[in-house]
């Protein structure tokens, strides 16, 4: 294992060459007291709905330690995903390849660049993203719950790199800066947003996205059937977010689609329009069960 100190500027620089516009340090210290009784009263509240996964390794999830023996610095990193067009009904975020697999990857080149040992991380283990990225002095957590990166809005995804090395210097957290401006809550057709709180069981992007079963019948989807974008679009800071990669832009036939092809949409054609999408997570039927909830195709 190499115990050698790593240079938060070189950590960065090979960040910012890999398409990541921002990039952080922190050292690896359980997550404070108050974090986890938040996160806790958040869980007990039945506010995950049915992300039951949210609920497990909870040793894992407040220790980094525990996740990552001999772990000394968390690295969090924030990669721009908004397209230039998007394709209507579907989530900025979804509008191209599956997340996972293209930060993964960079991830991985950050690490061997940077010669740390360690593990990387990008929404796949029980990692509180938001509050290290936080912590990292990445952005802080807006009332729509998202990060906002000071100048560039919440289109973004996260990372993490846990690594055995220590830091020449760590970064700082960042005052939130949203003031009294609650556009993000105002523009929540069902009402999801508490302030720095979602209820995701009246959250439409969870509904479209992770939920099994029938909808609540008071909550409409309106014109979007995977995920929903109008708590993000509504922040002002969104102004100036960056475009995101290459990789997360949609393609011509997604973007040809019309609105009464959804509704004729066959497997196979599913299968040619989102090849390692992220859409994968609602699949086929959840998805075709999600246009027939729209009243305007």
């Amino acid at each position: 294992m190499n115990s050698g100190c790593l240079n938060s500027e070189t950590v960065k620089a090979k960040a910012r060459s890999l398409g990541f516009v921002a990039c952080g340090l922190a050292p690896a210290l359980p997550l404070p007291a108050v974090v986890r009784e938040r996160y806790r009263r958040w869980i007990a509240g039945g506010c995950h709905a049915g992300m039951s996964y949210l609920e497990r390794n909870e040793r894992l999830r407040y220790n980094p330690d525990a996740l990552v023996p001999g772990v000394r610095t968390v690295i969090s990193v924030a990669l721009p995903y908004r397209p230039l067009r998007q394709a209507a009904g579907i989530s900025m975020y979804a509008q191209g390849q599956d997340y996972h697999l293209v930060v993964r990857q960079r991830l991985r080149r950050l690490m061997q660049e940077i010669g740390a040992t360690g593990r990387c991380f990008t929404d796949t283990a029980p990692v509180l993203e938001k509050y290290w990225a936080w912590r990292c002095g990445l952005g802080w957590q807006g009332r729509h719950t998202q990060l906002i990166l000071p100048g560039m809005g919440s289109t973004h995804f996260l990372g993490e790199l846990f690594v055995h090395q220590r830091s020449d210097q760590y970064d700082f957290p960042l005052s939130p800066c949203c003031g009294s401006c609650r556009r993000c809550q105002e523009a929540c057709p069902a009402g999801a947003l508490a302030d720095k709180c979602l209820d995701a069981r009246r959250c439409i992007s969870y509904l479209t996205i992770e939920h099994r079963g029938p909808f609540p019948p008071d909550v409409a989807l309106e014109d979007t059937f995977y995920g929903c974008d109008r708590c993000l679009k509504a922040c002002p800071y969104m102004k100036q977010a960056p475009v995101g990669l290459p990789e997360f832009q949609p393609s011509d036939r997604l973007l040809a689609m019309q609105p009464h092809q959804w509704k004729q949409l066959t497997e196979e054609q599913y299968g040619q329009l989102f090849p390692q999408s992220a859409i994968e997570r609602a699949g086929y039927q959840g998805l075709m069960r999600n246009i027939a909830q729209l009243d305007r195709l």
